[in-house]
């Protein structure tokens, strides 16, 4: 049996030279759940221009004696002058006492720019209100 933070590694590991790692930020709950927003950025190109593929993601954990659904939502935006635009949503289920994710929650191809990006997740367990935000961040495109 493979054990959660072994599974989480085997996840957040890059499958390409080319993939970037999952980032997360910091942490916000929602009743007995802990979430945190996590960010992507991997390199492609459309033509002869270099893109990133910006991925959100999030991780779950419910510090709970009992298992429960979990919605969330995630949203994008460029940090200077952006507006934030939903990436997606979905719902999950976790075990009392367990972690899942990352999760892809949604993504955006952009061409590069020497600008910053992040985006944010909230979920809700079932029974409780919507959590605060969880924002990560990254350059879009270094060098």
């Amino acid at each position: 049996m493979i054990s959660a933070a072994a599974a989480l590694a085997v996840l957040a590991a890059p499958a390409t030279a080319d993939a970037a790692a999952v980032a997360c930020g910091g942490g916000t709950s929602t009743g007995r759940v802990a979430v945190n927003g996590c960010i992507s950025a991997q390199r492609g190109s459309a033509g002869r221009f270099p893109t990133r593929e910006i991925t959100a993601y999030i991780k779950a954990r419910n510090t709970g004696s009992k298992g429960v659904n979990v919605a969330y939502e995630a949203f994008f935006r460029v940090v200077d002058g952006g507006h934030w635009e939903k990436l997606g949503s979905g719902r999950t289920y976790v075990r009392a006492g367990e972690s899942v994710g990352p999760l892809e929650v949604g993504s955006s191809t952009r061409v590069c720019g020497p600008v910053k990006v992040e985006i944010r997740v909230h979920a809700r367990a079932d029974g409780a209100a919507w959590s605060g935000w969880s924002p990560a961040a990254t350059k879009q495109c270094q060098t």
